[in-house]
């Protein structure tokens, strides 16, 4: 009887392990989040304010969450290498910094998001311009970054399109309501 009830427990634990390794093959470990919003106002005033990374204070959704966030700038805003740091003690902003990486003129900012705190990881982040006319420009921002296995298994529970895409609507409505303002 004992046997029995080790080769069952051990039969389980196999097919356990078995499940846990077979989830983490399939589980995907990239994600993407994107956002977008149409500000009336002519897309070189939006791209000119876009690619400066301290204007994110004015309206990034997390610079709302810990005004008093230490932050760090190393090099000329608005051009490539520009990092901006922060730390904060908020578990909703964490500590990490964002390098500007490529600039396509009038079109795109990329920049590189280096997180330290509450976990580390990389993040590859993007801000686009569209003419839609002559005083209208839609802004598109996205995110997008990858959790290495086993970690990818997380994303089975946290729904980052969901989590952080949220912020993104909060942070392109701000966005919107500044530059409309000016």
């Amino acid at each position: 009887m004992l046997k029995k009830i080790l080769i069952a427990v051990g039969v389980l634990l196999v097919l356990g392990i078995v499940g846990i390794v077979a989830a983490v093959m399939l589980t995907p470990t990239d994600f993407k989040v994107e956002r977008e919003v149409t500000i009336n106002r002519p897309k070189d005033e939006v791209f000119a304010y876009l690619k400066m990374l301290k204007n994110q204070n004015d309206w990034g959704p997390w610079n709302q969450k810990d005004r008093g966030m230490k932050q760090e700038f190393k090099g000329t805003d608005g051009t490539v290498g520009f990092t901006v740091s922060w730390d904060s003690e908020n578990s909703e902003v964490g500590a990490g910094e964002q390098e500007i990486k490529k600039i396509v003129p009038g079109e795109r900012v990329e920049t590189e998001i280096r997180f330290k705190r509450p976990f580390e990881s990389k993040s590859d982040a993007y801000l686009t311009t569209e003419a839609l006319g002559e005083n209208q420009t839609k802004v598109k921002w996205g995110f997008s970054g990858a959790m290495p296995r086993p970690m990818n298994l997380m994303l089975l529970v946290m729904d980052m399109d969901k989590a952080v895409g949220k912020d993104f609507e909060d942070g392109l409505a701000t966005l919107k309501a500044n530059l409309e303002k000016q």
